[in-house]
């Protein structure tokens, strides 16, 4: 493929296809929305008490994979699948919370 010609390869131009060849531009953005979702969820769970709106956070906040996100699961070191579990575990008992208090 050219770089002179500018055309559309499986739909990505020669600007996208040469980004993903170089991938110069590796920034950690998962990592930082992944932690501001996680702290929007703590802040709604400990001072607004909206529990089922910090259950969304941390179910939102989990599909920005802080760790390395083209790895398969499998791949994966164990105290980094840990930690995903314990994640998903905090978002389930906060959907539970939230459900059982708004019963009372």
């Amino acid at each position: 493929m050219s770089k002179k010609y500018n055309f559309v390869y499986l739909g990505l131009t020669n600007f996208e296809l040469n980004q993903k060849k170089n991938n110069k531009m590796k920034t950690p953005i998962n990592k930082f929305v992944y932690i501001a979702f996680l702290l929007l969820g703590f802040y709604q769970a400990i001072f607004s008490k909206d529990y089922i709106q910090a259950a969304s956070s941390f179910g939102i906040g989990l599909a920005f994979d802080p760790f390395n996100p083209e790895q398969k699961w499998n791949d994966r070191p164990t105290w980094q699948k840990v930690i995903l579990f314990i994640h998903l575990g905090l978002a389930a008992a906060m959907f539970g919370f939230g459900i059982g208090l708004k019963g009372k």
